[in-house]
């Protein structure tokens, strides 16, 4: 079987070591991209296996970036699971309704987070 691998996509530095870090721990492969456009281009040379999307990016952000994923053939089946500090009433919603698989409220919980994609996976297969 082998590793999955994870895009996360997070313009925050400490989010994204910190994420990284877990889930190279528990065994997933992990590149990281700071805007929609860098993921774009990661997407491009590798399919992740899922998307950690923080929703809050410059540029374009998480939700138009996962609306276009899931309007394009080649991307489409990719899971999507928005990772965000806004846990706002309506923002789990609106999230679903752009396409994502789940959402992850961040700070992210170190002890929860590898099971929670592991399940988003599982989902997806």
């Amino acid at each position: 079987m082998s590793v999955p691998f994870v895009l996360l996509v997070e313009d925050n530095e400490t989010n994204q070591m910190l994420t990284t870090a877990v889930l190279l721990r528990d065994g997933y492969r992990v590149q990281a991209a700071s805007t929609a456009e860098e993921a774009r281009a990661l997407i491009g040379s590798e399919r992740p296996d899922i998307i950690l999307m923080d929703l809050q990016l410059p540029g374009q952000d998480g939700l138009a970036f996962t609306r276009a994923l899931k309007a394009d053939p080649l991307t489409a089946s990719i899971p999507v699971v928005a990772m965000t500090a806004h846990v706002m009433i309506g923002d789990e919603a609106a999230a679903l309704a752009a396409g994502c698989a789940g959402y992850i409220a961040k700070p992210i919980d170190t002890r929860t987070l590898s099971g929670d994609v592991r399940r988003f996976l599982g989902v997806a297969r």
